[in-house]
């Protein structure tokens, strides 16, 4: 595995391209940490976004996962272009030609997927953790720890988009057609979503929840109503915004084997596919 994985890093260290979307994909989860500079006063009105409880602990991990989740596209330009500079620098052929089979340049490709969502997964706990412990009003170790499941639905999240950005770099050799694959894609799940609502309204979740990129999203769902002070407003005008906002593990698993499922799909297609 580490000599598959070193393959890719060096790849990646020696390209110019990867190297500055990685760099800015890292520099706005850190910039999640200038949400709690954000406050203005209109005259008896003082607001503070970071004392509406954004921070507090078990919260943040929510917060932060759902916001994070945000820029994960720079991170698939990474993988696409990856991909892509495969078959236009001829790479490819390269490595198989020097004893890489196919199945571990497969492999290789998705321990650098894993590699990057696992980084990402750690600097999102590390920013939170700061954050959480300059801000949150309840540092208590159990309080701390609770809610981390958040940052498990992260990684799986982020390994289950970059496998299908990986999937659909192989399947269609230019990273900007397999972006436009992947939008063409969302659009035919907001398709799916619409016509469901208008044939099938009382069973649209149970019918999405089985699409990729509607699992992903299923994962970690909007934290701004879970915020007590949403709660509160939403009560006093006769809303009522509760819902389970946990992690499930239904979607867990629906992620996942979407994950090996486009895995599988990469290596038959290359496997298939005269080089």
């Amino acid at each position: 595995m580490l000599r598959l994985l070193n393959i890719e890093i060096h790849k990646l260290k020696y390209n110019r391209a990867s190297r500055v979307l990685i760099l800015i994909y890292f520099v706005l989860l850190t910039s999640i940490a200038l949400i709690a500079a954000i406050k203005f006063d209109i005259g008896p009105i003082k607001f503070h976004l970071a004392e509406q409880g954004i921070f507090n602990f078990p919260y943040i991990w929510h917060f932060n996962t759902y916001m994070a989740s945000i820029f994960k596209f720079f991170l698939l330009l990474v993988i696409v272009s990856m991909m892509a500079n495969e078959y236009s620098n001829k790479t490819l052929k390269q490595n198989l030609i020097d004893g890489l089979s196919k199945k571990e340049f497969v492999l290789s490709k998705f321990y650098t997927v894993v590699l990057l969502a696992g980084v990402s997964t750690l600097f999102v706990f590390l920013v939170s953790i700061v954050l959480g412990y300059i801000y949150s009003d309840f540092n208590e170790f159990s309080i701390v720890t609770d809610d981390l499941e958040y940052l498990f639905a992260f990684f799986v999240k982020l390994v289950g988009f970059f496998s299908f950005g990986l999937f659909l770099g192989i399947l269609v050799k230019r990273s900007a057609f397999a972006v436009g694959a992947m939008l063409v894609w969302a659009m035919f799940e907001g398709f799916i979503k619409g016509m469901s609502y208008w044939k099938f309204e009382d069973y649209v979740d149970q019918i999405m929840q089985f699409l990729p990129l509607e699992a992903m999203a299923n994962l970690i769902k909007e934290p701004f109503t879970r915020l007590s002070a949403v709660q509160t407003v939403a009560k006093q005008v006769g809303e009522d915004l509760s819902k389970d906002f946990s992690v499930q593990p239904l979607d867990l698993i629906i992620v996942l084997s979407w994950s090996a499922i486009f895995i599988y799909l990469s290596y038959a297609l290359l496997k298939k596919r005269d080089l």
